[in-house]
């Protein structure tokens, strides 16, 4: 298997188990905190600074996390899912506009 490929499985692997591996928060939550969408308050305010500003997330988000009914554990997947929900949008993205640069690099130099 080439490289591109194994970190692609890789990659493919990390998501699948973030998402439906055994866990405390439930797989729907893991899967809205991965997605970055259609959490409720206050879980939405730490999940949405951790996928987009995670330098502002604060002990204060965290406290109304927890005080809403969620454990410690429970926050913790939460906050990896929202993390690695953002890196593989990042990931995504970054391949896309990777193959989009080979194929117009590819057409301009047949030109």
């Amino acid at each position: 298997m080439p490289d591109d490929d194994k970190l692609r499985a890789a990659h493919r692997a990390l998501v699948d188990r973030v998402q439906n591996g055994e866990g405390r928060a439930a797989a729907e939550q893991r899967a809205r905190a991965f997605s970055n969408d259609g959490l409720s308050p206050p879980l939405d305010a730490l999940i949405g600074k951790v996928a987009t500003r995670p330098t502002q997330v604060t002990e204060a988000d965290f406290a109304a996390a927890k005080a809403s009914g969620f454990s410690e554990d429970q926050l913790f997947e939460l906050v990896i899912c929202a993390a690695v929900g953002q890196s593989a949008r990042l990931y995504e993205a970054g391949l896309a506009a990777l193959a989009e640069a080979t194929v117009d690099g590819r057409q301009d130099n047949a030109t």
